[in-house]
């Protein structure tokens, strides 16, 4: 039996609109477990990003409880929220936010290094998960010298740069074409079960909710599993 990893309860959020709430989300339930990969689609605007963002610590919950690995999500501080987002969870987003002044090695390894690990070790592990995703003699290019594609493919190295339980990628290849789109997908879902790792996965692209190991819609702020 798998260990459980992620698990949410009742997770509501709620935004008020001058005199008006707005409830975005509804008494999500959700659970995840080591090494499984959950695709959630739904339509523009119905709170995927939301959803991914409370599990990452991102932002709050109205209500209810998120728990990932060692730690009560919802009940941290900014502190430990930190703690959380730097050793548990690995995010890629639609845009790849990399820094344009650096390498792509350098982008990847600054989550290590920026969490105390020697240099010369952190690079060494950036460009051993840069070749994992076939980058191996880009290491050395910025961002502006690497395609679209590229670009998101070295954020996805960076995303597990520092060993999480949990990647959650938000519409990962929403900026790119299908073809592209094809190609940094199928290189997700291969890491994340080579390397035991669950992955969240939200999207409005269909043809992708084959993909994971469960499916789940979101609509009306509630969450169905398909």
């Amino acid at each position: 039996m798998k260990m459980q990893v992620l698990e949410l309860q009742g997770v509501a959020k709620t935004f008020l609109t001058g005199a008006e709430e707005l409830e975005i989300l509804a008494d999500v339930e959700l659970t995840l477990g080591e090494g499984e990969t959950a695709v959630i689609t739904g339509e523009s605007g119905c709170g995927k990003s939301t959803l991914l963002n409370i599990v990452g610590g991102l932002e709050s919950a109205t209500r209810g409880r998120v728990t990932c690995g060692e730690y009560e999500v919802t009940a941290l501080g900014e502190a430990a929220l930190t703690r959380y987002r730097s050793r548990t969870v690995g995010l890629v987003f639609q845009f790849h936010y990399l820094l344009k002044d650096f390498t792509a090695e350098e982008n990847v390894m600054l989550p290590l290094f920026m969490s105390g690990i020697d240099r010369e070790q952190a690079l060494a592990q950036a460009r051993e998960l840069l070749a994992s995703v076939g980058l191996a003699d880009r290491a050395s290019h910025f961002p502006h010298q690497l395609s679209g594609g590229e670009r998101q493919r070295v954020a996805v190295a960076r995303s597990l740069i520092n060993d999480p339980a949990v990647i959650l990628a938000d519409e990962p290849t929403g900026n790119l074409d299908e073809r592209n789109s094809r190609v940094v997908a199928d290189m997700l879902f291969n890491l994340v079960r080579e390397r035991g790792k669950s992955l969240i996965l939200v999207t409005h692209d269909k043809s992708l909710s084959a993909t994971g190991d469960a499916r789940y819609l979101l609509a009306h702020g509630r969450l169905n599993q398909i």
